[in-house]
């Protein structure tokens, strides 16, 4: 699976669970998108790399 792509998947999970915890007071879902969210910080943080790695051998 491409950056972008686990990128997008992390998001939407994030996105699913945060609407669980907000609109349901769901306190597991917003553990669960705490996390996803941490996970989406880790995979952008990579993925900027990835692309300064490009561009300086470019």
């Amino acid at each position: 699976m491409s950056h972008h792509a686990e990128l997008i998947e992390k998001f939407e999970e994030y996105t699913d669970n945060h609407e669980k915890f907000t609109e349901k007071g769901n306190k597991a879902a917003g553990t669960r998108a705490r996390k996803a969210l941490s996970e989406i910080t880790k995979l952008a943080k990579n993925q900027r790399k990835a692309i300064q790695e490009v561009k300086n051998n470019a």
